[in-house]
C-alpha cells in the first residue's frame, strides 16, 4: 500500500525536486493548492513564460 500523505491546508508557494521531476505547489485564492508535476523542460518554458509575462 502507497504511503499516504496528510492534506495540508493553504501554504507557501513551494518548488521542490522530487525524483526525476519537479513538483510546484501553488496556493490558490480561496483555499487549496494547485499541484503540478513536471519535468525539466517544462520547468523551464514554464518559467520563460513567467518572465515574458512579468516583464
Amino acid at each position: 500500500m502507497a504511503a499516504m500523505k496528510p492534506r495540508t491546508g493553504d501554504g507557501p508557494l513551494e518548488v521542490t525536486k522530487e525524483g526525476r521531476g519537479i513538483v510546484l505547489r501553488m496556493p490558490l485564492e480561496g483555499g487549496g493548492r494547485l499541484v503540478v508535476e513536471m519535468n525539466a523542460e517544462e520547468a523551464t518554458a514554464l518559467g520563460e513564460a513567467i518572465k515574458e509575462c512579468v516583464g
